[in-house]
C-alpha cells in the first residue's frame, strides 16, 4: 500500500492485486506499462506469474520488476529465466524504485520509437537493404559486392511526359503514387524486393528459388490488375510496359562516404531494362534466358522477335510473356522471326 501510494504521487496510475491470479486477470483486462511483483504473494507464486505474463504478446517487453527478501536471492536465476526486467530486494527504498522504474520505461519508449521507425523504413527501404544496414552498425564494416543470379524486372508508364503536360501535377503524382503502390504489393506477394523507383517506374529483384517463375507471374498480376482497374474507370490504371531477364548481377554499396545506395549493377540491369523500354504499352518482354528457366511451367510465350540493340554484337531475341494455365491461347505467327533495332 505503501508502494502505491508513492506511485501515485509520482504522477503514476496503480492497480492492485492482493493475489497472483488477480494480477493475470487485471494484466488480461488492462494494458499495463510495467508490473511490480512480490514474489511471495498468496496465490499463484511470483515466478509462475512472470513466466504467464511473458506469454502474452503484448506484453513481451513490458517491464517486470520482482521484489525479494534477501533470503530469496538465491532464486534470482529462476527469476531473470521466467522473465524478470530486474528484481529490487526489501525492504524497498522508493527512490531505488522509481529511479529503476523510469530508465526501464524510457527503454520500452526508445525500443517503441524504433520499432515504428522501422516501419516507417520498410515503406522506403528494401529488407535487404535493412539487413545490410543492422549489420553494418553491429559490425562497422561494409559487406563487400557479391555476386549473385536474380531476375531482374523493369516497369516504366506509357506515355507519361505528355500525360504530365495534360493533367495537374498533384493529382498525376497522387494516381501514380496508387499505381506504384498496386505493383510495389504484387512484387512483395510474389517474393521480390524492390531495388529502387525511377520516376514513373520500378526496378524490382527477385533472388533465390523460383525467382524467375515467380517474377513472370508477378508482371502477369500487375497486368492484370492494371486491365480490371482500366475496365473500372481507374485513372491511375495507366498502360505499363514490362521487361524482364535473368542473370548475373553483383550486388553491394555504390556511393561515396556520405551518402550510398546498397543496389543491383550488371548487364542483367542493363538488358531488362531495355526490354522494358522496347516493351509496346501492356506488353511483358522477356529475354531468351527467362523462356529457358520457365519451359516445364504454365507460362506461356508468343514466337520470338530478333531485334539488334545499341552495345550489343548479336541480335537479342524478345518473347511477349502471354499468360499461365494450360488453357491460355498461345500466340502462332506463321511468319518468319522479325527483325528490328532499339539503342
Amino acid at each position: 500500500m505503501m508502494l502505491s501510494k508513492m506511485l501515485e504521487k509520482n504522477g503514476y496510475q496503480v492497480v492492485t492485486a492482493d493475489r497472483g491470479e488477480k494480477s493475470l486477470f487485471l494484466a488480461l483486462e488492462k494494458d499495463i506499462d510495467a508490473f511490480l511483483i512480490d514474489l511471495n504473494m498468496p496465490g499463484l507464486g511470483g515466478i509462475e506469474i512472470c513466466e504467464r505474463i511473458r506469454s502474452i504478446a503484448r506484453y513481451r517487453i513490458t517491464p517486470i520488476i520482482c521484489i525479494t527478501a534477501m533470503e530469496e536471492d538465491g532464486n534470482l536465476s529462476e527469476v531473470f529465466a521466467a522473465g524478470a526486467t530486474d528484481f529490487i530486494n526489501k525492504p524497498v527504498n522508493p527512490i531505488v524504485l522509481e529511479a529503476r522504474l523510469k530508465a526501464h520505461l524510457q527503454k520500452v519508449k526508445y525500443y517503441s520509437e524504433m520499432e515504428q521507425t522501422r516501419r516507417y523504413l520498410n515503406r522506403y527501404v528494401s529488407a535487404k537493404t535493412q539487413r545490410m544496414v543492422e549489420a553494418y552498425s553491429l559490425t562497422g564494416l561494409l559487406p563487400s559486392p557479391e555476386r549473385h543470379k536474380v531476375c531482374v524486372m523493369f516497369t516504366d508508364v506509357r506515355g507519361f511526359t505528355a500525360l504530365s503536360q495534360r493533367v495537374d501535377l498533384e493529382m498525376l503524382f497522387e494516381r501514380l503514387s496508387r499505381n506504384l503502390g498496386m505493383q510495389v504489393d504484387s512484387v512483395h506477394a510474389h517474393g521480390g524486393y524492390i531495388d529502387k523507383f525511377g520516376g514513373d517506374g520500378l526496378m524490382a529483384i527477385f533472388d533465390y528459388d523460383n525467382a524467375v517463375e515467380r517474377s513472370c507471374r508477378c508482371a502477369l498480376n500487375i497486368m492484370e490488375v492494371t486491365r480490371r482497374n482500366q475496365k473500372l474507370g481507374d485513372k491511375s490504371a495507366f498502360e505499363l510496359g514490362i521487361g524482364l531477364h535473368v542473370g548475373e548481377v553483383l550486388i553491394g554499396n555504390i556511393g561515396s562516404d556520405d551518402h550510398l545506395d546498397y543496389s543491383v549493377i550488371g548487364e542483367t540491369v542493363n538488358l531488362a531494362s531495355r526490354l522494358c523500354n522496347y516493351a509496346e504499352p501492356m506488353h511483358i518482354d522477356v529475354s531468351r534466358e527467362v523462356v529457358r528457366e520457365v519451359e516445364s511451367k504454365d507460362l506461356e510465350f508468343d514466337e520470338p522477335k530478333f531485334v539488334r540493340m545499341k552495345g550489343i554484337e548479336e541480335p537479342v531475341a524478345i518473347y511477349h510473356l502471354l499468360g499461365c494455365g494450360r488453357d491460355t491461347e498461345r500466340y502462332q505467327s506463321n511468319e518468319k522471326p522479325t527483325a528490328g533495332h532499339v539503342s
